[in-house]
């Protein structure tokens, strides 16, 4: 095969009009500064929300590929938005410092937790989702994703304030509702029962009330399945059902531990 061959084969792979890395690598970019204009103190706000819009509005030509769909036009709506959106995130960075007796202050939350750094790339992404906006929510959550091991599909429904400890290896479906005052830890699964297709326009994820914690490791399966209010569920729990509320459940695994050294 010469390299004219190979080239028209290649060629002939890349069938998906659409298929463009710009707008990940755009997206990126997109993410990282509309996260420093809201947090950090030295990004100037006025000249880099104008920079965004330009940004958005380059990134709005790429993935809004349907003429009758002008995303371009939601850039306005969204930045009314963002005020609202800094409340709250400030509420869950509070409630962190609160809970958390390794927190030394606020500002150790906001720099350095990657819980909070995940909730903050959801909850800018989770309004764009609602707005229909294509593709962009769900690569801004993949920006989180890759840095914090945390996958929160911007669908999710998420109230104020929320805890995420430690992060790492924590997954939230898109249709997943989670209430008021929730903490979860690393490892958490909320996750669907089957991923057929079919299924995609169907509630598969779990609800969470207010006041519950969620352990490290556990995995809270299905769209029918409730986790009353005020419950804790402890780690490497597997439910499939609902728990009423006040619930405590827990895994007790059996554990045996054998001596190898000889008393003298």
């Amino acid at each position: 095969m010469n390299k004219e061959q190979v080239i028209d084969k290649i060629k002939l792979q890349k069938k998906l009009p659409n298929l463009k890395y710009a707008i990940k690598q755009r997206t990126e970019a997109f993410t990282s500064r509309l996260f420093l204009t809201l947090f950090d103190q030295d990004t100037e706000v006025e000249k880099n929300l104008n920079l965004l819009e330009i940004e958005f509005g380059e990134l709005a030509d790429l993935v809004c590929w349907k003429p009758e769909s002008p995303c371009s036009k939601i850039w306005k709506s969204y930045c009314e938005l963002l005020p609202d959106l800094l409340e709250k995130l400030s509420k869950d960075a509070a409630w962190i410092a609160e809970n958390d007796p390794a927190a030394n202050s606020v500002e150790e939350v906001y720099l350095s937790y990657p819980g909070f750094y995940a909730i903050a790339i959801y909850r800018l992404s989770h309004e764009f989702y609602k707005f229909g906006l294509p593709l962009v929510p769900r690569l801004m959550s993949e920006c989180a994703h890759r840095t914090t091991g945390t996958d929160i599909n911007p669908g999710a429904v998420i109230g104020v304030p929320f805890f995420i400890d430690h992060a790492t290896g924590v997954v939230i479906g898109e249709t997943t509702i989670i209430k008021n005052n929730v903490k979860i830890y690393q490892g958490v699964t909320l996750g669907a029962l089957s991923v057929d297709r079919s299924l995609r326009a169907s509630k598969r994820h779990p609800t969470i009330e207010d006041n519950v914690t969620i352990y490290a490791n556990s995995t809270i399966l299905g769209g029918k399945t409730n986790i009353g209010a005020n419950s804790i569920i402890g780690g490497n729990v597997w439910l499939t059902k609902s728990v009423p509320e006040g619930s405590m459940v827990s895994h007790t695994p059996q554990i045996n531990i054998k001596n190898s050294v000889k008393n003298e």
